[in-house]
């Protein structure tokens, strides 16, 4: 229960922030696009392509940790130059009124992408990926076969591979194993192989 109200509270907090810093941070951006050339429909949507692409890569980092799978370097890549793009267009914003100007100006755009950044945080540790789940829930049902010691990995919960490893030495099918820790059968496939 109280971890539920902790997470409600902060993602109320960290969504309200967002909001207030985005209003803000379109508005600096908007400007200097306008002070710099751009009108109408360009100069309004500019910032959103830099915001949007925040989302964007934020979105597909996401995807990547969720199927535990490497994040692809070019959403690295693009988050990082959105971030810069962000903070820079404020911090310009704010220059003509000095140093204390401009850090003023920037942030906003930190507190958007730093409270983005929390929200991600929390929606990753409440979706972790499912081999990770399967681990956690093999190692809490599965009685160790008799005879067989799995060393603990250095968390103390074993290890998938570990998992997989004792199930098979205590009979349990390939299929089987996969069915019951969700994942595919070629990787349990090729644990196994690791073994012989």
């Amino acid at each position: 229960m109280l971890d539920r109200v902790i997470r409600a509270t902060t993602s109320l907090a960290v969504i309200g922030v967002a909001a207030v810093a985005a209003v803000i941070s379109y508005r600096h951006a908007y400007e200097l696009v306008r002070s710099h050339g751009e009108s109408g429909t360009t100069a309004r949507l500019v910032p959103l392509t830099v915001d949007g692409l925040i989302w964007a890569a934020s979105m597909v980092v996401f995807d990547a940790n969720r199927r535990a799978k490497a994040v692809p370097p070019l959403a690295l890549w693009s988050l990082g130059a959105g971030i810069v793009a962000t903070i820079g267009a404020n911090l310009a914003h704010g220059v003509g009124h000095g140093p204390i100007g401009a850090l003023v100006s920037a942030w906003p755009a930190l507190a958007l992408v730093g409270s983005y950044e929390l929200l991600m945080m929390l929606i990753r540790s409440e979706h972790r990926p499912s081999t990770e789940r399967a681990t956690d829930q093999a190692a809490s049902q599965a009685p160790s076969p008799i005879g067989l010691d799995v060393p603990p990995a250095p968390s103390g919960a074993p290890t998938l591979e570990q998992v997989v490893r004792t199930r098979y030495e205590a009979g349990d099918s390939q299929r089987a194993i996969a069915r019951e820790l969700k994942i595919d059968r070629r990787k349990v496939k090729r644990i196994v192989d690791q073994t012989a």
